[in-house]
């Protein structure tokens, strides 16, 4: 699938270590010739961490996407109405969303962008970042590998040694995974 003329909704959630990964990934996508709206969570969008500032973060997905980033949920809300994503993607979709869209809480910006996208019946790719993808969040990735319309980026054990539990998407599957669910197919295999 071509993503030329694509216009995807590119959502970052508070995963903060794989910001350096997914922000790569924007510039691949807009190279190709997609129209990305960026939209972030409120931690996303308001936290400093060792892995960065939010001032910065800001600053490079704007100058990537070339537009304002939807950072609440009244900015979120116009999405599905006005038609504004063909496909969206969580990348990274921390544990926290997870959980939320697998209960339909609705309550930040990425989780209203993901309810009000999906009300067209568009796909929703999610590249999980969570360190209890294994244990307390493994429920709320089947719930949502058995709903129409979510598609999951491959993921992996993050560091099966310190962290056994914890999962993480492979940045190197987020364009393959769009073009997939683009054609409403889940890449494979999920687990690599």
């Amino acid at each position: 699938m071509d993503l030329k003329d694509k216009k995807i909704g590119f959502t970052l959630t508070g995963s903060f270590c794989t910001f350096q990964k997914v922000i790569p990934k924007m510039k691949e996508i807009k190279k190709l010739g997609a129209e990305i709206i960026p939209i972030m969570s409120f931690n996303s969008y308001n936290l400093d961490t060792k892995f960065g500032k939010a001032k910065d973060f800001i600053e490079e997905i704007e100058n990537i996407t070339g537009k304002e980033i939807i950072h609440t949920i009244q900015g979120a809300e116009p999405i599905g109405p006005k038609k504004m994503t063909d496909i969206m993607i969580i990348a990274p979709c921390s544990g926290n969303t997870m959980a939320k869209l697998a209960c339909d809480i609705i309550d930040t910006p990425a989780t209203m962008a993901a309810k009000s996208h999906l009300r067209n019946n568009r796909p929703l790719v999610i590249a999980p970042s969570t360190n209890n993808g294994l244990s307390g969040n493994a429920e709320n990735i089947g719930k949502l590998l058995n709903r129409k319309n979510y598609y999951f980026v491959p993921f992996r054990q993050d560091n099966p040694i310190t962290k056994p539990r914890s999962i993480v998407f492979d940045a190197e599957y987020i364009i393959k995974s769009i073009e997939y669910a683009l054609d409403g197919e889940q890449i494979s295999p999920i687990l690599i």
